[in-house]
């Protein structure tokens, strides 16, 4: 990390704005005894479907809750299926078996689809539709799908090898999985993402990976980077 820099890169939510809470919490009282001139935040995306809380965590997220710090959020596959939902009612068949019956109950939808037919999904849609906060769409449309900081690249999935970072793809840096997790080469920079839960935080020479499950875990873990240091805070564990 560039000198006087510390960055903060949080994993997966998952509608688990409990945890996402106690995180901010700590992330303020680890920032207090910080001697740098600038505190960077990274949110790596996933904020909706499977937890119970979706609406909660962007409604934290729009509310200021680290003042002063710089803030970057990511664009996860969860946040991509969503607005596709919006487009495509239709889409509702598959999303709602990844957590998106999770994000509709949250934002007060009782038509819930609980059966694969067409009108329900569309009748969800219009619910959500006239339910979901103006400030909402806008937080969702202005997300990101990576950032730098120094030798830090940051996205939500991944990158696929074998391309320049500056030649990756949306459904790459949102989707990717299983190439990029087996890859051993050298991105260009140490690639900080989440998407793929794992028991703990995973740690490579190519990438640092923070997804540990925290809607069904209750572990939500933030990744410290200062320096040439790397360290994690956690809730949960």
């Amino acid at each position: 990390m560039p000198e006087g820099t510390r960055v903060y890169a949080i994993g997966d939510i998952h509608g688990r704005a409990d945890l996402l809470d106690q995180l901010h919490e700590k992330i303020r009282e680890d920032a207090r005894h910080a001697d740098v001139q600038r505190h960077v935040v990274v949110y790596l995306g996933d904020y909706v479907d499977r937890g119970l809380d979706s609406k909660g965590v962007i409604d934290r997220l729009l509310d200021d809750p680290l003042p002063g710090f710089e803030k970057i959020f990511l664009k996860g596959n969860h946040e991509d299926a969503f607005l596709k939902f919006f487009l495509e009612p239709e889409f509702g068949r598959d999303w709602k078996y990844y957590g998106g019956l999770e994000t509709l109950m949250s934002y007060g939808v009782k038509a819930l689809p609980l059966k694969d037919e067409p009108e329900a999904f569309v009748a969800a849609r219009d619910e959500l539709a006239r339910n979901f906060p103006a400030s909402h769409l806008d937080f969702l449309g202005g997300l990101r799908l990576w950032h730098e900081e120094g030798d830090f690249y940051f996205a939500h999935a991944g990158v696929r090898p074998g391309r320049a970072l500056e030649e990756q793809t949306g459904d790459d840096l949102m989707w990717i999985r299983d190439d990029f997790l087996a890859s051993d080469v050298d991105f260009g920079k140490v690639v900080v993402h989440g998407h793929t839960p794992e028991e703990q935080p995973v740690q490579r020479a190519n990438r640092i990976g923070i997804d540990t499950g925290a809607y069904i875990t209750g572990i939500l873990t933030c990744a410290v980077l200062e320096e040439s240091e790397c360290r994690f805070i956690q809730i949960g564990a």
